[in-house]
């Protein structure tokens, strides 16, 4: 359950606190792109997965933890991936796209769309770690269609206001920079 902490660490829509319970089975799938350009474009930092893992499963069973990032040939970008995996993260690798005119694209919507489609039967809970509109279809969808509860994790400042208002509850990193980022 991604829960309230006593001290106020984490804050989430004031929304179904009541609903998480010990036994839920939780599967928590990153778009890391997304996350790592949030951090870096409104804090200058890093994100830290680490801590987002935690909060996102809390005290519910983990099924999958899926990590989606893109090659971009960048030095010690293997560090990063092993990095995830020993966090607990099953990471997916695309490269990155880049066209004739050198224009540059790089995402894992459709994949992490699919992933969630398929795993929703094994898991009562779905855990979307990014801010990005564009997957407030496929929120709709698991929850109406597939009967999953949905969560979001994001910074809030970069994050749609319709996947937030979507979502069963969304937990803010803004609200606690410290814990969720790294400075470097």
């Amino acid at each position: 359950m991604l829960e309230m902490r006593l001290s106020g660490e984490c804050a989430f829509n004031e929304v179904n606190m009541s609903t998480q319970f010990k036994d839920q089975r939780v599967g928590v799938f990153v778009d890391v792109q997304n996350m790592y350009y949030s951090a870096k474009n409104l804090y200058n930092a890093k994100v830290n997965f680490a801590q987002i893992l935690k909060a996102a499963v809390s005290n519910r069973s983990l099924i999958r933890a899926i990590a989606y990032v893109i090659k971009a040939d960048v030095r010690e970008e293997q560090n990063f991936f092993d990095a995830l995996e020993k966090i607990g993260f099953e990471v997916k690798a695309k490269d990155l796209q880049i066209f004739a005119g050198g224009a540059k694209k790089g995402d894992w919507d459709i994949g992490l769309a699919m992933d969630t489609i398929e795993l929703a039967p094994k898991l009562d809970t779905i855990v979307i770690v990014s801010g990005d509109g564009d997957y407030v279809p496929l929120v709709r969808h698991l929850r109406h269609a597939l009967g999953c509860r949905i969560e979001a994790i994001a910074f809030g400042k970069s994050s749609a206001a319709k996947l937030i208002e979507e979502c069963d509850s969304f937990l803010d990193l803004d609200q606690d920079k410290r814990r969720f980022l790294i400075y470097r």
